[in-house]
């Protein structure tokens, strides 16, 4: 690449700084040498084509000017760069002087070192601005050789700058105006490439419409829209792009009057004592703004636990402290200038505290024989960790005591009372913030539960239109009220209000519908316990219930349906059943299949898709009419490629990781209920309640378990009783979450209770391993005592059989001496002889 030199590109700050220092150090022969050379160079330089060089706003470049030393040797020169337009260069190096960089280039121009593989006159600069788009020029001045005619001197490169969009106009954020009105939304953007401009309003490309209402001008950087209409309120956002990006901004157009909230309350978390400030500031026009405040849909003025502490700010701040516990809730802001509809903001307040007791009872009871639980009424946020309890001022374990489980509430579960757990007791809660104190002294007191005198009969068989009466009464032990008496449906319905009397623990139902089957409560109440006795009431003449526990055996293209009946509505009325069936995920009618022969209760439906869920029900019908529809049970044919049968249970195929029962057809119990687990000395205590329906077809339970998707069976091959409620799990592993399944089993089926879902604290893993180490330690202790103790029977035995060997044959010589027959065997000296017994009864000793 060619260089050049061109006097008008010299400036006078090139000489002053540069030539005349050098004058003082050299010759003034030398000197006129110089600028002969100067003008040599002048006479003889030419231009070459320039360079194009690209940049991005921000970053670095290298304009690259080699150096041609004449006759390829070094000599000292003077190196000047200048960009067209300014009179001043905007960089000047000379070995040995301070470099001089011009305005506006301070610290972002330098020559690039010369070990770099760019020329020996090439520049760096860097963090480049728009500005410094132009053409630049490389000079070098070689001080000390003759002048040249052959020698070229000079380069030019044009630097273009690209840089993303900026606004340089915008319209304001929010235009009040009114119906009819015009208006002029101007947006401008700077950038190179020059940016465009695009329109939007509501996320919608603005048009210009055919009446020339709405209009976009200048190159779109204006919008104008002439007369303004309900549907031009709105969002409008210009977008303004290039090559190296985009921008946008939004104006808000709305009817003027209309307040809007501008700098809206955000949800807060705060701990109790500190103080709460929730922004609210609204814009208008006019602007005489009210600000409402609500908190959980009540005015804040009118909450009574906040009158001393809440204040209001002129700009709408609302303000509460110090926060307590019970401020916790969701707080409403609603602005308002009387035009237009009201602009309303929400936040949610979190107001974190220790643990605290809420209720302290003087006397609690706890039923003798019986289950019982003795309360600690708590509140906690965060949620409670665990509650430490004393009983008679001494410090209770209940994971180290017999018959006392700690519930998830902090409460004490006292799963059989006895006279021992009579006492004082007191409850201390904590939570990760902390405790608030503990409880006040609790007398608890064990007494005998109420017990029924007289119980309902088992089953009250009744024709629709007449009416029963089913009697319960019941007796207090001694010490305690007398029990009140209630009745209820056991599936939760409300008795009928208009056809019931209950007086002295009687009910009486007039007028009996099919609706009243059904299975009643009378529950008797006092201070210490509630007992509960159960009856049936049949009404005959009613149109039939609903079949349950349907189950649904599928292949690739044909499902197997079978149900137990429901009641049929009295012994002279026969039922017929239909089913309902349909594709899950379309809108498809519900296929019908009348069931043949009647009374079956059992189909098969064929021509099915595979790989598709179906819906099934069952409806029952007798002579009265239609009875009620079954749960809608969910089942897939099988996969083209896997044509094996099985079973889906209704309960369990709607959840997500759902427990699928595999389990043949066929009556089942009910599921288990209140699955839960405790932490106890020896693992942790899985307990259950047995179920309530259907108890009867209960044989034995089994247990489930997962940690991730795969259940594993707990019991393995065991079966537990009927009667057995309780399990301790071993080795669980501390910091993981475990879940759990209890399924009670008949002779060929069972029923799931629901998944239970337990995380195991950390401290047990930490637990364990201690455990491990003192159990090492121990063992190692025991074996070395043991190893002592056997070495020392060992030879205490040897030296027995020693000496009975010994006596033995010091026996047979004797009386072989005293005329006795010696029996005929080989002659071993005494010594080896008693060593071969001993070594004979030492073997048989480690045999085993």
């Amino acid at each position: 690449m060619g260089l050049r030199l061109d006097l008008d590109h010299v400036s006078s700050l090139t000489i002053a700084s540069f030539i005349i220092p050098y004058i003082c150090s050299t010759s003034v022969s030398f000197f006129v040498v110089f600028i002969l050379a100067i003008f040599s160079e002048l006479a003889h330089s030419s231009s070459q084509n320039a360079m194009h060089i690209t940049a991005i706003l921000g970053e670095s470049v290298v304009f690259n000017c080699p150096v041609e030393f004449p006759g390829d040797h070094p000599v000292p020169y003077v190196l000047q760069w200048e960009k067209k337009g300014q009179d001043i260069p905007i960089f000047i190096w000379y070995e040995n002087y301070p470099t001089h960089s011009g305005v506006g280039y301070e610290g972002r121009v330098s020559r690039v070192s010369p070990d770099s593989p760019y020329g020996l006159a090439s520049l760096n600069l860097t963090n480049i601005k728009e500005s410094d788009q132009g053409w630049y020029e490389c000079n070098v001045v070689f001080l000390n050789r003759p002048p040249s005619s052959t020698n070229k001197n000079g380069t030019w490169f044009h630097l273009d700058v690209h840089a993303p969009p900026r606004f340089v106009v915008t319209p304001e954020e929010i235009i009040y105006v009114n119906l009819g009105d015009a208006i002029i939304l101007n947006c401008q953007a700077d950038g190179t490439p020059a940016p465009e401009i695009f329109w939007f309003k509501d996320e919608h490309p603005v048009d210009p419409s055919p009446t020339g209402t709405i209009g976009i001008f200048n190159e779109g950087t204006e919008l104008r829209i002439s007369s303004i209409r309900h549907e031009d309120i709105g969002d409008y956002t210009c977008i303004a792009r290039n090559g190296e990006g985009q921008i946008s901004h939004t104006a808000r157009v709305i009817i003027a009057g209309a307040a809007v909230i501008m700098v809206p309350p955000m949800n807060q978390t705060k701990l109790e004592g500190e103080k709460l400030e929730f922004p609210c500031g609204a814009k208008a026009l006019p602007g005489n703004v009210t600000i409402l405040w609500s908190k959980d849909g009540q005015p804040v003025r009118e909450v009574t636990s906040l009158e001393t502490r809440l204040s209001i700010k002129r700009d709408g701040t609302l303000v509460i402290n110090p926060v307590s516990g019970d401020d916790s809730g969701h707080y409403k802001c609603e602005v308002s200038n009387g035009i237009g509809d009201p602009q309303v903001a929400s936040a949610f307040l979190n107001v974190e505290y220790p643990a605290k007791v809420t209720y302290t009872p003087t006397v609690q009871y706890l039923p003798f024989r019986l289950g019982g639980v003795v309360q600690c009424y708590i509140k906690a946020n965060p949620p409670l960790q665990y509650v430490t309890w004393t009983k008679d001022k001494r410090l209770l374990e209940p994971y180290q005591t017999k018959d006392i489980i700690v519930m998830n509430n902090g409460s004490l579960l006292f799963t059989r009372v006895n006279q021992n757990h009579q006492g004082k007791y007191t409850c201390t809660p904590y939570n990760v913030q902390g405790t608030q104190g503990s409880s006040g002294h609790m007398e608890v007191l064990v007494r005998k539960p109420p017990t029924f005198t007289i119980e309902p009969q088992n089953v009250y068989q009744r024709k629709v239109g007449e009416s029963v009466e089913m009697y319960c009464d019941a007796q207090e032990a001694e010490g305690t009220q007398k029990p009140k008496i209630e009745w209820q449906r056991k599936d939760g319905q409300q008795l009928p209000k208009n056809r019931v009397r209950i007086y002295s623990g009687n009910i009486t139902i007039d007028s009996l519908r099919r609706t009243d089957f059904g299975y009643y409560q009378c529950v008797a109440t006092n201070e210490v316990a509630t007992i509960v006795a159960t009856t049936q009431l049949v009404v005959e003449g009613t149109q039939p219930h609903a079949p349950y526990n349907i189950t649904v055996n599928t292949t690739e293209f044909n499902a197997a349906v079978s149900w137990l009946p429901g009641y049929s509505g009295g012994p002279d009325y026969k039922q017929e059943y239909t089913l309902w069936y349909r594709e899950v995920g379309t809108i498809a009618d519900w296929s019908r299949v009348a069931v043949t022969p009647i009374g079956s209760t059992s189909i098969i439906i064929n021509n099915l898709k595979p790989s598709t869920l179906y819906e099934f029900q069952i409806v029952g019908k007798n002579a009265l009419g239609d009875g009620m529809l079954s749960k809608i049970v969910t089942a897939k044919t099988a996969d083209p490629l896997n044509t094996s049968v099985r079973s889906v249970e209704p309960s369990k195929t709607a959840t997500t990781n759902s427990f699928q029962s595999d389990a043949k057809a066929g009556p089942r119990p009910g599921p288990p209920r209140n699955v839960s687990i405790h932490e106890v000395d020896s693992g942790f205590l899985l307990t259950w309640a047995a179920p309530q329906e259907r108890a009867d077809l209960l044989k034995y339970y089994t247990i489930l378990y997962r940690t991730d998707r795969d259940w594993r069976d707990l019991t393995k091959n065991t079966k537990l009783r009927a009667d057995e409620t309780k399990y301790i799990v071993k080795n669980m592993v501390g910091g993981r979450t475990y879940y759990f399944r209890v399924l009670a089993h008949s002779n060929s089926t069972y029923e799931s209770s629901e998944e239970f879902k337990y995380f195991v604290p950390a401290r047990v893993k930490q637990k364990a391993v201690t455990a491990g180490v003192v159990g090492g330690i121990l063992f190692f202790i025991v074996a070395i005592i043991l190893s002592i103790c056997a070495v020392k029977i060992c030879n205490k035995r040897k030296r027995r059989k020693q000496e009975k060997a010994y006596n033995m044959v010091a026996c047979r010589i004797t009386d072989a001496r005293n005329g006795g027959q010696i029996p005929t065997v080989r002659q071993v000296p005494l010594n080896k002889l008693a060593e071969s017994h001993t070594y004979r009864d030492f073997s048989l000793e480690l045999a085993p």
